[in-house]
């Protein structure tokens, strides 16, 4: 297949350099989260809040076996995605897979004033950042490139993707 997945903490510009990505090159864009809200009809944070963390990583599952006939296709995952070994095995077979990556700091900024990540309802955000992030350290490094956006536009990352890609050509 040749498609390229985005992958890496939330925050970390996933489901915005995918969308730029696909438009450079000519692509069509996925994102997981918004898949699963389409099929269920429910936000992801009220998956997690009414069905459990559980329940939204089985929907993930699921839509795994339906995006694996998808070529063409940049594809966000959510964060927690990859974590799964069975997912990992299922998306490398996919494409190829980028992680990116933003230190506890950036992120917390980048989400203070957000309100639908249901992980972070939690009275110290950035322990619970740092807490997951090493959680999902391991799972992270299995992709096949990772970038830092800590310092980056969306520009920069993009053009980096596409620097890296250019050289399987």
């Amino acid at each position: 297949m040749n498609n390229i997945i985005l992958t890496g903490f939330m925050a970390t510009g996933k489901t915005v350099v995918s969308k730029r990505l696909a438009e450079k090159l000519g692509y069509r864009f996925v994102d997981t989260d918004q898949q699963i809200e389409r099929y269920t009809k429910k936000s992801v944070s009220d998956i997690f809040t009414q069905a459990g963390e559980a329940e939204f990583r089985r929907l993930e599952k699921l839509l795994l076996h339906w995006l694996i006939h998808y070529e063409r296709a940049v594809i966000s995952s959510g964060g927690g995605m990859i974590v799964n070994p069975d997912n990992l095995k299922e998306l490398k077979k996919m494409g190829k897979i980028i992680c990116l990556t933003a230190s506890p700091e950036v992120i917390l900024e980048r989400i203070k004033h957000e309100t639908q990540r249901p992980l972070l309802h939690n009275p110290d955000p950035l322990s619970k950042i740092k807490e997951l992030l090493v959680k999902r350290e391991a799972s992270y490094t299995n992709a096949d490139y990772t970038i830092d956006t800590s310092q980056l536009s969306v520009e920069e990352v993009v053009e980096q993707i596409i620097k890296w890609l250019d050289g399987f050509k």
